[in-house]
């Protein structure tokens, strides 16, 4: 009997799987706990709808991210921070902070785990940065780093 799973189901299959178990095992385990359901005209029509509507929500999250990534490829954010002795930053510049200029500057909201620096920016001068905006969809910014009062 062919079945569409409803949770993965260890052994089985996936959610989402059309998969083909016996009878018995369809009645007696799969359909009395809402795991699965049969396999009808009707189930695999809305399988096929929410694959394509899945593929489609990938396609323009993707393109999204492209546009995203042409805007802010090769760009500069200017940071500022307060200096002690010998150019040394109070703290550091984190990339909590560098999602939030992002987020001012262009518009764009990018979760400060997507935001991969090189090394620490503990001091003043230029890094690079790399921004992940969606799966194999980055961008490389520059982050400038100055003292505050000097521009």
């Amino acid at each position: 009997m062919k079945v569409i799973l409803l949770q993965d189901v260890k052994g089985t299959g996936k959610k989402g799987d059309l998969v083909n178990v016996s009878d018995g095992y369809a009645r007696n385990f799969l359909f009395p706990r809402k795991i699965a359901r049969e396999a009808d005209a009707q189930a695999l029509n809305e399988l096929k709808n929410a694959e394509q509507s899945k593929q489609y929500k990938i396609e323009t999250e993707t393109a999204q991210a492209k546009s995203n990534a042409e805007k802010i490829n090769g760009k500069t954010l200017t940071m500022y921070g307060k200096a002690g002795k010998g150019g040394k930053l109070f703290g550091s510049v984190t990339s909590k902070e560098i999602a939030a200029e992002l987020k001012n500057k262009f518009g764009i909201a990018v979760d400060k785990r997507k935001v991969v620096l090189d090394t620490d920016i503990k001091s003043f001068g230029t890094y690079n940065c790399e921004v992940k905006l969606y799966n194999g969809v980055s961008a490389v910014i520059k982050v400038m780093v100055t003292e505050e009062g000097t521009n």
